[in-house]
């Protein structure tokens, strides 16, 4: 499978270091197999840094086989707590990859209103499911990066 990452610099060894905590799927590399997605990835460094990097990979699915690894197919009650968790601090899980929808400004305004007890878990996932379908792969584990993710080249954007 192809993925693509979005970045301000060319990434032709990904590691964790450079991964920020408490974000969607927790620490990782964060990928995705839609072209159109790291483009708008991509947008947000070029306007702050003026330059923007699409990294394309190649992801050795044999992973799945091999790996712990953890899949969400909708915007569902269990990709929400596993989002707070993690977006909280509170993740203590030990996937090796994490896949699943992005919680994109919308859906983050969602997990906000949750999260201040506006609304609940049912009407979170209500609106969730109106928004457009995406996906991102996130590499925890340097297992996953190093053995199942191989670099073919980047392009500026």
């Amino acid at each position: 499978m192809i993925v693509y990452h979005g970045s301000y610099v060319q990434i032709s060894k990904p590691d964790l270091i450079h991964s920020r905590k408490n974000v969607d799927f927790g620490k990782g590399f964060y990928t995705t197999p839609i072209y159109e997605q790291a483009k708008k990835w991509c947008i947000r460094h070029k306007y702050r840094r003026g330059i923007a990097f699409i990294s394309k990979y190649t992801f050795d699915e044999a992973a799945f086989q091999y790996l712990n690894v953890i899949r969400f197919d909708s915007y569902s009650e269990e990709w929400l707590n596993f989002i707070l968790n993690c977006r909280s601090g509170n993740d203590s899980s030990d996937y090796d990859i994490v896949i699943g929808g992005v919680a994109n400004d919308r859906v983050f305004n969602t997990v906000e209103l949750f999260f201040d007890g506006l609304i609940d878990k049912n009407e979170a996932i209500k609106r969730l499911s109106y928004e457009k379908p995406n996906l991102q792969i996130c590499f925890r584990t340097e297992r996953a990066i190093n053995t199942y993710l191989h670099y073919e080249g980047s392009e500026q954007m």
